[in-house]
């Protein structure tokens, strides 16, 4: 049985999707790149889609990863951004589903509390942490890129069972790895 994974997160959007890369093994998570796609040059809603579905292909072609995790929809008020949201999010999923690689949803809240222990953190405190938990060089421009990032690295926190709602899991967590937070 492989005991080394690549998980690819990603964080769908319309205008910048971020992803993030990861390789898991046993315990330990390394960083493999992070990186985003530029949609808001495209006008039309179908060629942001296409470009979507084209990139993320590119990405599995390259990383050829063994599982994806992708941020779900949140509730907005604007009907509109959600549907187009959820056409971003579900042209990622056809891709993972046609290279049939599995695909993980998880809520903004579930990542922002796996990453940082709160779910209502900001974007600058995710990146922070994942700077920190995964030795970054720098915070990227785009936090778009850590989002997706972060996606990654809570699939795999929840794939070993590291993180629950609980603190005291996230507190076992920095028990168990103290050389990954500083």
């Amino acid at each position: 049985m492989k005991k080394d994974k690549i998980i690819l997160g990603i964080d769908p959007g319309t205008n910048i999707m971020g992803y993030g890369v990861i390789k898991k093994s046993n315990q330990k998570i390394d960083f493999l790149c992070l990186d985003v796609v530029l949609l808001s040059k495209i006008k039309s809603h179908q060629l942001k889609l296409k470009k979507i579905f084209e990139t993320t292909n590119q990405i599995i072609d390259t990383y050829l990863p063994d599982e994806i995790a992708i941020e779900a929809p949140f509730y907005s008020k604007n009907a509109q951004s959600m549907l187009k949201l959820g056409r971003a999010q579900g042209a990622a999923i056809i891709a993972s589903v046609v290279n049939h690689i599995p695909i993980t949803e998880y809520a903004p809240k579930k990542i922002k509390m796996a990453i940082t222990g709160r779910g209502q953190a900001s974007k600058e405190q995710v990146a922070g942490m994942l700077v920190n938990m995964l030795k970054l060089q720098e915070t990227p421009k785009y936090l778009d890129a850590t989002d997706g990032l972060a996606v990654a690295v809570c699939h795999a926190l929840q794939k070993n069972h590291l993180v629950s709602n609980s603190k005291t899991s996230w507190q076992q967590f920095i028990k168990d790895n103290p050389k990954r937070i500083q």
